[in-house]
Parts: C-alpha cells; sequence; structure tokens
C-alpha cells in the first residue's frame, strides 16, 4: 500500500519533534517516523515513562534530560501522525520512502522528507573492543533511561566529551562506584581550544555546566586519570582487565565492565542512500549530510536538520528542526518567504548561539590518533571479522579505498552496512595512502537499510 503526506520525518530526537510540531500547527499533513516505541529519540529517551513512573532516575539523569518532557508533550498534542516501532529501510530522492513495522512493509510518498535521524556513538575500533564486557558509554545510558538499569561491579570508563563526563556524574548520583575515570584527551588539546574559548563563552552556560560535573566528580571522589592511551581490553570468555598507559607507564586495571565513548558522530545512511551530498568534517573527524540554514540538502524533496547534518546537540537540533518546517510550509505554500523568514528569526539566532561552542568541543576532544589507527590485530568489521592489518594489507596491494575493499575483504558488507566500522576504514586508508580522509571517501549505502525478509519485501507495492 501506499499512503501521501505533506511532510514526513524521520526520527523522533528534538529535531523531528520540533519540525512535526509545528508543521502541525501550519497545518501540513505531517507524519514522524521512529524507530523507539516511544518519542524522545537518544537524548530523551523513554521520558514520559521516567517522568511519570521513575521520577528519581530523572533527577538522576539531570535537567537537560527533563527538559525533553515538554517537547514531547507538544508534539503529542500536535496532531501530527506517528508511527513509532518503524525502520526506514530505503529512500529516493523523489520523496519515496519503505518503511517496516511489525512485519509490514508499505511505502509513503511525501512532498517533503525531512531526514532528523540523529547521531550515534562513534565506533573505536581497539584491542579487545569486542569482548562481553565492553560497551559504548550511549549504550549504558540508553539502559538506563529505558529500563532504569545501572552497572554493578567494577566499572572502569574510558573516553573524552561531554557525555563521557556526563554519564560519569549520574552513575555517581546512581550511587555506582566507578573504579576509574581513563580521560583519553589529549593534554595539549587545552591549549589549541582556548583560541575558541570567546565563542564558546558566548554560547550559553555549557562552560559553567561542564565545570559544574568536574567539580561534582571530585567530590565524589571518583579517580580521575588524564592523558591515557594504548587502551586495551583483556580476558579470555569477557573481559578481565582493562590496560593503558599514562604517564608513560602501562598500567592494569581489573574490572568486569568497560564503558567507552569518544563522541557522536552524524547518522548518515539515510541521506547517503537518497543521494544527498556529504563532506568530510575535519574537526570532528566524520561524514556530514551537507544543507543549508532551512536544512535543504539541494535535491528538490529532502531536507536534513540536528546532529545528522554536524553535531551540535539536543537544542541546536530542535531549532533546526523548526527551520525545516517553516522552509517546509514555504515550499508547499503555506507561508510566503517574508512571513517564514519573519517567523524563523528567533530560531535563527538561537541555533548560532548553541553551535558556538562546537569549535571549542572539536578541538579539546578530537578522536586521539592511537584509536584512529588500530594495531594490525585489532578487529575492525565485527560484522564480517576484519582485522585493521587485513586492510593495510590490501592497502598496500593498491586497494584504494573502502568499496573496493569489500571485493578483498567483504568488510563493510555485514548486517551494519559499515555503521560500525566506515569511519576507521576510511582513516586506514587515509593513512597508507597518504591521503586525507576526504580523498578516501567512505561505503555506498544501499537499500535495504535495515534487515527485511523477502516476505515482507513481495507486500511493497512497486
Amino acid at each position: 500500500m501506499s499512503r501521501d503526506y505533506d511532510f514526513a520525518i524521520v526520527g523522533a530526537g528534538p529535531a523531528g519533534l520540533a519540525a512535526a510540531t509545528l508543521a502541525a500547527e501550519l497545518g501540513l499533513k505531517s507524519i514522524v517516523f521512529d524507530e523507539q516505541g516511544a518519542p524522545g529519540g537518544q537524548i530523551y529517551r523513554a521520558i514520559e515513562e521516567v517522568s511519570g513512573t521513575r521520577p528519581g532516575d530523572g533527577s538522576i539523569l539531570g535537567k537537560d534530560y527533563q527538559y525533553g518532557l515538554e517537547p514531547v508533550r507538544a508534539f503529542r498534542r500536535s496532531g501530527a501522525e506517528y508511527a513509532p516501532g518503524t525502520s526506514v529501510w530505503d529512500i529516493a530522492s523523489d520523496g519515496a520512502l519503505a518503511v517496516l513495522r511489525e512485519g509490514k512493509a508499505w511505502r509513503v510518498r511525501a512532498a517533503r522528507v525531512l531526514l532528523a535521524a540523529g547521531a550515534m556513538e562513534r565506533p573505536v575500533p581497539f584491542p579487545g573492543w569486542t569482548l562481553p564486557g565492553v560497551m559504548g558509554i550511549g549504550a549504558a545510558q540508553a539502559l538506563f533511561k529505558g529500563a532504569g538499569l545501572v552497572p554493578d561491579g567494577a566499572v572502569v570508563l574510558a573516553g573524552s566529551g561531554p557525555l563521557f563526563t556526563l554519564f560519569a556524574v549520574q552513575l555517581a548520583r546512581a550511587g555506582v562506584p566507578v573504579a576509574a575515570l581513563l580521560m583519553t584527551a589529549q593534554k595539549n588539546n587545552s591549549w589549541r581550544a582556548l583560541a575558541h574559548l570567546p565563542a564558546a563563552l558566548r554560547a550559553g552556560d555549557y562552560l559553567a555546566r561542564g565545570l559544574s560535573m568536574m567539580r561534582e566528580l571530585r567530590r565524589a571522589g571518583v579517580p580521575m586519570i588524564s592523558g591515557v592511551s594504548n587502551l586495551s581490553a583483556v580476558g579470555d570468555e569477557g573481559l578481565k582487565a582493562v590496560e593503558y598507559i599514562a604517564g608513560g607507564v602501562r598500567h592494569s586495571l581489573q574490572a568486569n565492565l568497560l564503558l567507552v565513548h569518544e563522541g557522536v558522530v552524524p547518522n548518515t545512511q539515510l541521506a547517503m542512500a537518497a543521494g544527498c551530498n556529504h563532506c568530510w568534517d575535519e574537526p570532528g573527524r566524520y561524514w556530514r549530510t551537507e544543507s543549508d540554514e532551512w536544512g535543504d540538502t539541494g535535491t528538490g524533496i529532502i531536507a536534513s536538520a540536528g546532529d545528522c547534518s554536524g553535531i551540535g546537540g539536543a537544542r541546536a537540533a530542535e531549532h533546526a528542526g523548526r527551520l525545516a518546517a517553516l522552509d517546509a510550509a514555504h515550499r508547499l505554500g503555506r507561508l510566503d518567504a517574508g512571513e517564514r523568514d519573519r517567523r524563523a528569526k528567533r530560531d535563527l539566532a538561537a541555533r548560532a548561539r548553541h553551535m558556538r561552542i562546537r569549535p571549542f568541543l572539536d578541538t579539546l576532544y578530537p578522536p586521539p590518533p592511537w584509536l584512529r589507527h588500530p594495531p594490525d590485530e585489532t578487529l575492525v568489521c565485527r560484522c564480517e571479522e576484519v582485522t585493521a592489518g587485513e586492510l593495510r594489507r590490501v592497502a598496500a596491494q593498491g586497494c584504494p579505498g573502502p568499496n573496493q575493499a569489500k571485493a578483498f575483504t567483504r568488510c563493510g558488507m555485514g548486517p551494519c552496512q559499515g555503521r560500525m566500522c566506515g569511519l576507521a576504514v576510511a582513516e586506514i586508508f587515509a593513512k597508507a595512502h597518504g591521503v586525507p580522509v576526504s580523498e578516501i571517501g567512505y561505503f555506498r549505502v544501499r537499500p535495504p537499510l535495515k534487515p527485511i525478509t523477502v516476505g515482507e519485501l513481495a507486500e511493497v507495492a512497486l
């Protein structure tokens, strides 16, 4: 079957919620596709449940998380159609989407499509990262938000960035003993970041909140070790210890859980499948969808808003979603250009203010070189079990980049379609050939973007 809409939105995080709420107010027939079972995205995951039945967890997660309840409630009131538990497994440049929900697949056509797929935690291959007992901080936080689960036993956190610090604070508030914070940011990053400090100070209270979190961790007595490098997880059937270098000395910590985080990167799979242009963001070391101030990607129908167009955080994404909705209403004849521009002034200014912090953070917390170029024995592609050494070997044999590596090694051809290895593969090939990552490129993304059976495919009206 096929359904038609004015505005189809993929993702119910801050950008998608704001866009859908305003679009409904402007009279657009809108629908939001969301892989989760309730609105909020990753940042506001389970906010309605937490607010209603677990308010103590809400206090632990903090005010920034609790803020998400109002955007979710406004979306619920808006009248926009909501499709939870739904995957978009294909998208075309003409606005046609193929979706899957509860074993049923169908197509949707929209005059305007907004990709608000957000971000994903940066995968960071290092020795032992596939062991049971090693996971991302984002995944651990999702378990706490969604089910109130917290780690048990000896917990070590390794990485850098705002979420790294925030989750350490949340664990301390929850009474979870943290054996150590292994801080991987290079010490000279702070000096380089000073050039961006004046702009960061005009971004609001971001810096004050960061300093407040560090004070809270010190009061809680959490051991913090800076200048960490050469991280490895050690064990046979599961994690037994965490090894690292600090101060030029190799250290070992007993642990049964290692939580790792090196920032987040745009979720670009859908935009790449749709043929949108992408560019390499050197400070953030990721690919992002190219779009203008309204989110338009230049394809004529598809827009992109929020972190999938470049990491900016929840508040910046919210304003980007509203701008995309205003532009959609203008393109569909509901607002003239003057009215669109008048209504957009506040969101344009607010988004610019929130984005002022990014150059400072990108300079302070880039993924360190030793993580971007793991040892030969490190598994890079988990799906097809391809190591860094295998990739360097085929590069030396003349393989030019990620897409050709598929034929050599099947790297990137597993169920995740390169989501977990794409950035690392590009970094390895770039260094092997002595060229920038922007010249190496990324895996070509092809449908289906999510697993789908032949039977489900047969139900789609072609």
